[in-house]
């Protein structure tokens, strides 16, 4: 951790397993109404596009403060990457007429570090549960096979993110003056914080828009959106599986992302085996 093949490996990874697909030349699958139905009312279209857009610009405006060439070209493929997520995502919207809010103003972030680091904990956590719910949604058909096939490439981009984001964090913390270290730790703890409090206020459905926290809650509850019933241990199960499944292809140097998964592991502890193996298949 630290060493100059470590900042070379997360760049070279970031940089040599992009996916040139233009957003322009998608093909949108022609849905059935009933399917077109079900995915318009999904409540994450807006939180989606929205969260992509903060994304971009958290990841864009850090890039900026970048000296090292390396760094700097893979953290800019990633915020090209962010920008290219919300393309899709409004291409997709105006294709089968899913009407959104006014996207609020992304204003430039005070502290880019800050910025960066709650996007990249941030897709930590969501992109665990989005495995998951990814595969659910694809073994019950509730996404056509076209539209499965139309969104991997994003699925593989989000793996990548956050594979990338946790070795930047260990390689920054091995090569950051001693002095700011303390500093640093600091805002990892109010980042967790943060997104801790947040993901809790939202569990409990807190606020006046109980259609915004339904929304913002779909990581937690997405499984009785698709239409499929099951229990806490087996779509824990399945997140783990998938989250697995997604970042085994990269190099096994490469550290992954441990936290999210760890406590999945633990809740499980307690909460008892998934009561069927095949869930996780």
């Amino acid at each position: 951790m630290g060493s100059p093949e470590h900042k070379r490996l997360l760049s070279r990874m970031m940089l040599d397993s992009h996916d040139a697909y233009r957003p322009a030349l998608i093909h949108w699958p022609v849905l059935e109404p009933e399917t077109r139905d079900r995915i318009v009312s999904l409540p994450i279209w807006d939180i989606a596009v929205q969260t992509e857009g903060r994304a971009s610009m958290n990841v864009k405006t850090f890039n900026e403060q970048i000296d090292d060439p390396l760094l700097h070209e893979a953290i800019g493929m990633n915020a090209y990457e962010e920008r290219r997520h919300k393309i899709v995502l409004a291409d997709m919207v105006q294709a089968y007429g899913i009407e959104l809010e006014p996207e609020p103003a992304y204003v430039r972030p005070r502290d880019p570090e800050f910025a960066f680091m709650r996007t990249g904990y941030s897709e930590c956590i969501d992109s665990f549960f989005g495995f998951g719910l990814f595969k659910l949604a694809k073994d019950t058909g509730f996404f056509p096979d076209e539209l499965i096939d139309t969104f991997e490439p994003v699925m593989r981009e989000e793996g990548r993110h956050i594979l990338f984001f946790v070795n930047w964090v260990a390689w920054w913390r091995a090569t950051m003056p001693w002095w700011r270290r303390p500093y640093f730790e600091a805002k990892v703890l109010l980042v967790w914080a943060f997104l801790i409090g947040e993901r809790i206020s939202l569990a409990k459905g807190m606020g006046k828009d109980n259609t915004k926290a339904q929304e913002n809650n779909f990581t937690l509850n997405g499984s009785k959106e698709l239409g499929v019933e099951v229990s806490f241990p087996e779509l824990a199960a399945i997140c783990l599986a998938e989250n697995d499944r997604r970042l085994a292809p990269y190099d096994p140097r490469l550290i992954r992302p441990k936290f999210v998964p760890a406590m999945m592991r633990l809740a499980l502890k307690f909460a008892g085996k998934p009561k069927s193996a095949g869930a996780a298949a």
